[in-house]
């Protein structure tokens, strides 16, 4: 059994003015919104659900990006709701959202 039934990573890396990366399109507080959400519904920690930033995963010109696993599932999105379709959806629900697959 894993210690999360789901852990999720968002690209929150900056890099320097100018170059492309996850930040830019506000990754960090989309990711503060999920977090707050998942606590809201009751569906985080240990068994449940964890959110993480993460630096970079490296897929700057898809981003803003994250990962859930253990599926293994990458998703672009751009905003709040595109992150609630992703947790009710994906987190809550175990449906893969196809439209914000990458």
């Amino acid at each position: 059994m894993n210690y999360y039934e789901r852990h999720v990573f968002f690209c929150c890396n900056q890099r320097p003015q100018g170059e492309a990366c996850c930040n830019n399109h506000g990754a960090q507080q989309l990711r503060d919104y999920a977090k707050d959400k998942i606590k809201a519904l009751e569906i985080n920690g240990p068994g449940k659900i964890r959110i993480n930033s993460a630096g970079c995963l490296d897929r700057c010109a898809e981003g803003p990006v994250l990962v859930i696993y253990p599926e293994a599932v990458w998703y672009t999105y751009v905003d709040r709701e595109d992150i609630d379709e992703i947790i009710d959806e994906h987190l809550q629900h175990g449906r893969v959202v196809e439209r914000l697959k990458i």
